[in-house]
């Protein structure tokens, strides 16, 4: 949809002000530069502190797979009552995720995970579980 109303502010927060006013699809996917992160080193491993606002515990998923860690958030679209009439809707539905790699010694069991006022904790330990050992072919 091409926009109804062209701003030339010479203040860019105002630009959007206008931006997909009459956006009737309330399902999008969030990019994942909504899901801010902060990696913070400590002695053992690294600390990621992951925004994601507006979110429950129970919709966020955390999967680990081949070394990629990754976070996804997942709201479904809630139905209302179809004789009100919404002039704008900014509350998000759909989803958003965001994978790290994080090494193929790291395992689930490595990586502990809280969640607390819309921030996502992990800790990742520097060196997994799931060490692969070299061996060695002995020569007759």
């Amino acid at each position: 949809m091409t926009k109804l109303v062209k701003t030339t502010s010479t203040f860019p927060f105002f630009n959007d002000i206008f931006d997909d006013f009459f956006t009737t699809n309330s399902s999008r996917r969030l990019p994942s530069s909504s899901m801010k992160t902060d990696i913070l080193e400590v002695e053992n491993g690294y600390e990621l502190h992951i925004d994601v606002p507006g979110f429950g515990k129970e919709d966020i998923k955390i999967s680990l797979d081949k070394g990629y860690l990754t976070i996804e958030a997942r709201k479904e679209e809630i139905k209302e009552d179809e004789n009100k009439h919404f002039v704008r809707r900014e509350r998000f539905t759909g989803t958003c995720a965001r994978t790290f790699y994080v090494g193929d010694d790291i395992q689930e069991e490595d990586i502990t995970a809280k969640y607390e006022k819309g921030i996502l904790n992990l800790f990742i330990p520097k060196e997994g579980t799931n060490k692969k050992e070299t061996k060695y072919i002995s020569i007759e």
